[in-house]
């Protein structure tokens, strides 16, 4: 008689295990909605706040020399400026801060970096828009995911949740960061799927948090600063499959120019690291000066990289120019970001990435005019296969290029390019931009412990 009594409480707590665990889980979901709105939030005021120092640093770059060597006095102080205070800032409070973040939150998430949020998020904010508004060659996604992390962890420390979800909401705000500065919410929950899967705990709750936190942050940017794609451009028809073997070629071409890329960023910060304090203020007003001549003969050249974009989108540039684009933009990028200042690389790479399509296009367009009807297709295939080619994430690069300039058709053409330019950087021995970024911080941590 006892038997099924026994039975029947043993599938009660059964029942009452998975009922507790649906509700837990619920609450994750609830939290994740919560970051996505705080994170969206900061991230739309981030960008309204940016939008406005780079109209004023337009005009500013554009004034100088009108009167004379008196006219370059304030633009000057103005990059100078602005560069000395984002280092300042990084290197006295938060050094965590400085680069994209992405690094610091995969470490995060293996438990092997801190993330002291308390710190993070303030110096961050304002560092970024200091160092990206100066002109430098930095994109505001790598800004926006980092604060969307720690945005992850400052909420499961307010409302007390356990360790075990540390995890998947900072994962949720690393995608709601990038979801608001892209205005790509599938990029966002790709990009962690991807990128972090060796951090990224999955599980079906999990991943429905971060939707729902990209999701959410998406919704609430385009609520405050608008709904239009980041970057607008004609819609391209899709390419005769005749032209496929051209995509194949592109993917070499960006698998070479990612393990390039990668190898010379680590060399700028280990040189850029290497400097004594004299030495690397000096870098600091040298870089301010630079970018201000730049700007204010050659626009194109600075900042994140999307007015260049929609220039050379819109075939404003010759060959030449073209050349000088891309190997200016690649080399003031690598340069902009070993200066340690916080702020992305995705912009920057994008606009390479663009310049180079627009380029093999252009080529391809003058020996073969019947195959590709507008070189702005390698353009937007530029986008995706440099991503997969440094970042080594080519579904992300692939998501992310069709969301930002809603180019459906080219689906097929970006997946060959994306999986070309990935296989064969990884057969060159080029390791992720952001693994490397990370073994290198811990290498430099526990040199400094000795």
């Amino acid at each position: 008689m006892k038997s099924p009594v026994i039975k029947q409480k043993s599938k009660w707590k059964s029942d009452q295990r998975f009922a507790d665990a649906d509700t837990k889980n619920f609450r994750l979901i609830f939290y994740a909605f919560v970051v996505g709105v705080v994170a969206g939030t900061i991230g739309s005021v981030f960008r309204l706040t940016l939008e406005y120092i780079e109209v004023y640093r337009d005009k500013l770059y554009a004034s100088a020399g009108d009167s004379g060597i008196s006219s370059w006095i304030w633009p000057i102080l103005f990059g100078i400026i602005g560069i000395t205070v984002a280092l300042f800032l990084v290197k006295r409070f938060a050094p965590e801060a400085s680069g994209s973040g992405v690094q610091e939150i995969e470490g995060a998430l293996d438990e092997i970096r801190p993330m002291r949020w308390k710190r993070i998020l303030p110096i961050k904010f304002i560092a970024s828009l200091f160092s990206l508004g100066s002109g430098l060659l930095l994109g505001r996604e790598g800004p926006t995911i980092q604060i969307g992390a720690n945005v992850g962890r400052m909420i499961k420390d307010i409302f007390k949740q356990p360790d075990n979800k540390t995890n998947p909401l900072v994962s949720s705000g690393a995608a709601a960061g990038l979801a608001c500065a892209f205005n790509a919410p599938f990029a966002g929950i790709i990009f962690v799927i991807e990128e972090m899967h060796g951090h990224f705990r999955y599980t079906f709750f999990s991943v429905a948090a971060i939707m729902v936190a990209s999701g959410t942050s998406d919704f609430v940017v385009r609520a405050l600063v608008g709904a239009d794609p980041v970057i607008k451009m004609t819609i391209f028809p899709r390419p005769e499959m005749s032209a496929i073997w051209l995509f194949i070629v592109l993917g070499l071409f960006f698998s070479l120019i990612g393990y390039s890329f990668n190898k010379l960023l680590i060399i700028a910060l280990n040189f850029f690291s290497s400097l004594s304090r004299i030495a690397f203020i000096f870098s600091g007003i040298l870089a301010g000066i630079v970018i201000v001549i730049i700007g204010a003969y050659f626009p194109e050249m600075i900042g994140g990289g999307y007015r260049t974009i929609s220039q050379v989108l819109n075939q404003s540039f010759t060959l030449s120019v073209l050349i000088v684009l891309f190997v200016g933009r690649m080399l003031m990028s690598i340069f902009s970001y070993g200066t340690g200042v916080p702020g992305g690389i995705f912009a920057p790479m994008l606009a390479i990435g663009v310049v180079f399509g627009m380029l093999f296009g252009s080529v391809v367009n003058y020996y073969f005019p019947d195959l590709v009807s507008h070189p702005g297709i390698f353009a937007v295939a530029g986008m995706a296969g440099i991503f997969a080619s440094t970042v080594r994430a080519p579904l992300t690069g692939l998501v992310l290029a069709v969301e930002m300039t809603a180019n459906y058709e080219l689906i097929l053409p970006l997946i060959i390019t994306t999986v070309t330019a990935s296989v064969v950087t990884a057969q060159l021995g080029n390791e992720p931009i952001y693994t490397t970024l990370l073994k290198r911080t811990l290498a430099m941590e526990k040199s400094q412990l000795k």
